[in-house]
């Protein structure tokens, strides 16, 4: 494919996104009301996440079920801020933005703060693909080696432990306390509870540190006991689900337009990870085209447009590109 087809092949596809956007906006009046619709969906799914561990608190529920609702409704902060980082909503009203950047971090406290993440995300749309995409490569992309890959998919903080040293030779301006403390205060606290269930069980299968504990230590780590539930084991399963698809659908090498800096994951195999990050895979693609977009209207126009990307050469299901570290092979 020719620099001019690959040209043409992008705009038939950024055309036919916004027509079909146009489409449904003139069909359906009520998404002309974008920020009310955000401000919406944020306090459901945040009701939704606050229900779930009501109903775990009074034993109405079990841990694995409180686990997994509560993983779908942190999955939808996502995409969230996603849109929030665009400037989707309320971008000139400061404290209605600022009030949603903020409650999407608190959904998803494993994450840093979404106004460093925004810097990282919009330069992440100028160098997708190459070794200066710190944002996809902090999840794992362009890792070869299946355990680090593994490693760095579940826990962000050892990953960035791992590669500091790596990505400091690699990428201009890279600092790994910058990122570091672009999670403080809320990744902080997140962190320092996640640690200290595991170290306070680890030490407990040795010795009897519950039977010998104060009872205000022992309260502590009910509550922190409570949290993992309701909140950290949900991010955990959330954030590992999708670092897994964004990391094998996002490309790492060989990337020279805007068609090879994504495939599609339609498969049936990553079902299972679609459910905690809301289809992710199979829609995000459509965000390269087309950035400034509500993350509702992409899963709405997802059926006829992926047609039309396969059409003009993206890439689906491409396997073969996780074995390779993400490269692009050139057909």
């Amino acid at each position: 494919m020719t620099t001019l087809s690959a040209k043409e092949n992008i705009q038939a596809i950024v055309k036919a996104i916004k027509a079909e956007e146009a489409k449904l906006r003139q069909k359906h009046p009520l998404l002309a009301h974008q920020n009310t619709l955000g401000m919406a969906i944020l306090l459901l799914s945040f009701s939704a996440l606050i229900g779930v561990g009501v109903l775990y608190y009074f034993a109405i529920i079990p841990a694995w079920l409180c686990i997994i609702l509560a993983a779908i409704a942190a999955s939808i902060s996502h995409e969230l801020e996603h849109d929030l980082i665009h400037k989707q909503y309320f971008s000139n009203q400061p404290f209605l933005h600022n009030f949603m950047m903020l409650t999407v971090w608190l959904m998803r406290p494993n994450t840093i703060s979404p106004w460093y993440r925004r810097k990282m995300h919009l330069h992440h749309h100028k160098v997708s693909g190459t070794e200066q995409d710190l944002e996809e490569r902090l999840v794992g992309n362009g890792i070869k080696k299946p355990w680090l890959r593994a490693l760095v998919i579940v826990d962000g903080l050892l990953g960035l432990l791992i590669n500091a040293k790596r990505f400091s030779k690699e990428i201009k301006g890279f600092s790994f306390f910058k990122v570091f403390n672009a999670g403080f205060p809320v990744t902080t606290v997140y962190f320092a509870i996640l640690y200290s269930v595991i170290v306070f069980h680890l030490v407990n299968l040795f010795t009897p540190l519950a039977a010998n504990s104060p009872a205000l230590l022992l309260d502590i780590m009910a509550l922190f006991e409570f949290l993992m539930v309701v909140l950290i084991v949900p991010n955990i399963v959330r954030s590992s689900s999708l670092n897994f698809v964004t990391s094998s659908m996002h490309y790492y090498g060989g990337v020279n337009n805007m068609l090879e800096q994504t495939h599609v994951l339609t498969s049936r195999l990553f079902m299972p990870f679609h459910l905690f990050c809301f289809d992710f895979g199979r829609t995000h693609t459509i965000h390269h085209f087309v950035p400034n977009q509500p993350f509702y209207l992409r899963q709405m126009i997802s059926k006829k447009i992926l047609a039309v990307m396969k059409k003009h050469g993206v890439r689906f299901n491409d396997f073969a590109s996780i074995k390779q570290a993400n490269r692009y092979q050139a057909s």
